[in-house]
């Protein structure tokens, strides 16, 4: 989970910590993270599941596809449990932290 970190924000980011397993930080105004690592299948799928103390209980999973021998492809599918009041506020901060991470993605792995 470590490498999780390289795809945030590090300007919006504090206190990360992270095992094998978890993760866990802090969104600046926002509140803390907690990410544990449910399942996952090598250049295929990772599963992440909040968990704790979060503002809401989501699900995010990234799936990998390989285009080439020499690429993937990946997208990131987040499904959590919002009430419309929260959907209104959290939509565009929301967008934007999954277009980062989306663009760090990017940024990393293309060489």
């Amino acid at each position: 989970m470590s490498n999780f970190e390289k795809l945030l924000p590090k300007d919006k980011i504090e206190d990360w910590e992270a095992t094998n397993e978890t993760c866990t930080f802090k969104i600046k105004n926002m509140g803390t993270i907690q990410l544990k690592r449910v399942a996952s299948t090598p250049n295929s799928l990772i599963y992440l599941d909040s968990f704790g103390k979060t503002p809401i209980k989501f699900s995010l999973n990234i799936y990998i596809a390989e285009k080439t021998s020499t690429s993937s492809e990946a997208y990131l599918a987040f499904d959590g449990d919002v009430n419309p009041f929260m959907k209104l506020m959290l939509g565009k901060p929301l967008t934007e932290f999954f277009n980062y991470l989306i663009h760090q993605l990017t940024k990393i792995y293309s060489a």
